[in-house]
């Protein structure tokens, strides 16, 4: 019986594919998005071994395996798919399908009513008489009693073990404490103390509405400010973010992401509740696919400084392979929301946030204020950095659109701006296009190199199969109204099976549907699968690859069949003649 798609995704989000490989392998190199370690499938001494944490995947160029992390499960353990299924749910500590609790989820279900109960105790120290120097803070910086309560704001005390005693009391034991993050060993071993000391706490409450971790702010001088909780069963800071699980219940139609927890505090009680914070942490892919659940709109509302800058610049290349809408708010006067609200008040943050620049505005006003525009060699710097920008774009309205915004900043005509960048649209076009042809063109380069075990016999066609399984991966919306190649029309069958069962799942989109698939693909298909998923596909001619790519199979199944129809013709006529059977 499969398994349901919504609980294998669970699964690899909950199985961080590095975490896991690690266990088995040293990875030493970090290249790009790959980290890469000795193969433990096969003997090799330069490290051909990829693991891809953003794709979720791994890949041997040298022996070719592949997959997710249940696939590297089933290869490392010796493991069947439900067996592999089953190791890696009783590690996230997940139930499965139609079982009872095992060891692991009643742990995490322990460390969540532990969570609650400090909780509990954080917020009873902050209302308590002891937790006057946490109200100070508080009243400081402007929180009111109303948010204190939604939030579940708490105090941590000035004390070494305050937390652990009212823990230990209710009969939870120090190894409890100690596995939920809640408290430290002391040097020696000796003895346990708390965690959060004189901090003013945020419970971080998952999308469940569950206590998973605690994130808590300095109230005195020293580092670190912000002190998050570790790593736990139940709590991944990567995958959380502050408030989510209010704003997801926000009827606006975006999401606001700020960097810090007093941001979201103040947002909120301005009327903006559609905020969240990433929790100390550069916006990481999780986090992003989090909140594209519950939006197709972000604004982006981090600091005003270069560190904010750039934690922009990544989310908003996050946010467009998850195909988000991006709008970049920069609050004048202010290094972040909280004191521009201060400052400003709520109407005055409203008016901005709707006014807020798309990202393609961000990209053109950060790359001006890179140059001294009223020189040549300013203007033209910039110019040549926006048609770079603009060239991007997948949308001719939105490149002419841009266009003439640049063409105002930069104070020249908008037909150079365009020219400027249908030129550079033109080269890049031209580059991707010749990549596509080298690939498709050239035969030996489609061999398949997992141990010399597969050799396509129609290379030309293959190389177009695969990058047809690459953009059903990448943008299976793509393919919706159109006549398709049919998987019989595939020359290998490797590839017509792997097309087989994505097509059959291309609902689910993206990784829900590789995730799926991989129940009932080979160890063999799956590393192809993961292998194609490595190579690069250009984001702005899809669509035009798509139709070159189901033109070349059609042409190559053609020319096939032909050649079958002569071959018919020719055994028939050697029959005639008496020459059947001979050598």
């Amino acid at each position: 019986m499969p398994f349901p798609t919504g609980f294998l995704t669970d699964l690899i989000d909950r199985n961080d594919i590095e975490d896991v490989v690690s266990a088995y392998v040293k990875l030493t190199k970090r290249t790009g998005a790959n980290i890469f370690g000795l193969c433990p499938f096969h003997n090799e001494k330069t490290p051909s071994f990829s693991v891809v944490p953003d794709k979720h995947i791994f890949h041997c160029f040298g022996c070719g395996k592949g997959g997710n992390v249940i696939n590297f499960i089933m290869e490392i353990e010796n493991l069947s798919y439900p067996e592999a299924v089953r190791f890696l749910a009783k590690r996230a500590g997940m139930n499965m399908p139609d079982d009872k609790p095992d060891e692991q989820s009643m742990r995490r279900e322990s460390i969540l009513k532990l969570n609650k109960d400090a909780a509990k105790f954080f917020h009873e120290q902050l209302v308590s008489p002891g937790g006057a120097p946490a109200r100070a803070y508080v009243d400081k910086r402007g929180i009111s009693a109303g948010s204190i309560k939604t939030f579940g704001l708490g105090y941590a005390p000035d004390a070494w073990d305050r937390l652990v005693c009212a823990m230990r009391n209710k009969g939870r034991s120090d190894e409890e404490l100690l596995d939920a993050g809640l408290a430290k060993r002391g040097k020696k071993g000796a003895g346990i103390y708390d965690a959060f000391r004189n901090r003013l706490i945020f419970p971080v409450i998952d999308i469940n509405g569950s206590v998973v971790g605690f994130s808590g702010r300095l109230l005195s001088e020293g580092e670190p400010k912000y002190l998050n909780s570790p790593e736990t069963p139940v709590f991944n800071k990567s995958r959380n973010l502050f408030a989510m699980n209010t704003a997801k219940k926000s009827k606006d139609d975006h999401i606001i992401l700020t960097e810090g927890n007093i941001d979201v505090v103040t947002l909120h009680q301005a009327g903006f509740d559609s905020a969240v914070a990433s929790l100390g942490t550069s916006l990481t892919p999780e986090q992003a696919k989090l909140i594209s659940r519950y939006t197709n709109q972000v604004i982006i509302a981090f600091d005003s400084d270069p560190a904010g800058d750039a934690a922009t610049d990544r989310a908003i290349r996050i946010f467009k392979d998850l195909d988000v809408r991006v709008r970049v708010l920069r609050p004048a006067g202010a290094k972040d929301p909280d004191e521009y609200i201060k400052k400003n008040g709520a109407g005055a943050f409203r008016k901005m946030l709707e006014n807020s620049e798309t990202h393609v505005e961000y990209k053109l006003f950060s790359a001006l204020g890179k140059y001294d525009i009223k020189s040549d060699g300013g203007k033209v710097g910039f110019l040549k950095e926006a048609s770079d920008i603009l060239a991007e774009l997948p949308g001719s309205v939105e490149r002419e659109v841009y266009a003439s915004r640049a063409a105002e900043m930069a104070g020249v005509s908008k037909a150079a701006v365009e020219s400027e960048v249908k030129r550079r649209r033109s080269q890049k076009l031209g580059k991707a296009e010749k990549a596509r042809e080298r690939e498709t063109m050239h035969p030996a380069r489609f061999t398949w190199p997992g141990a010399g075990k597969i050799r396509y016999s129609n290379a030309r066609s293959a190389a177009a199969e695969e990058g047809l399984i690459r953009l059903l991966c990448l943008e299976p919306a793509l393919f919706e109204g159109l006549e398709l190649p049919k998987p019989e029309d595939f020359s290998a069958p490797e590839l017509r099976h792997i097309y087989s069962e994505l097509t059959v799942r291309k609902h689910l989109g993206g990784k829900d549907m590789i995730s799926a698939a991989g129940e009932y693909l080979s160890a063999e298909e799956t590393g192809i699968l993961t292998a194609l998923m490595q190579k690069p596909e250009d984001p702005l001619n899809m669509q035009k690859a798509l139709t070159d790519y189901a033109e070349i199979i059609k042409t190559e199944k053609e020319k096939s069949d032909g050649g079958a129809d002569l071959r018919t013709i020719a055994a028939k006529y050697r029959e005639k003649k008496g020459y059947g059977g001979q050598a």
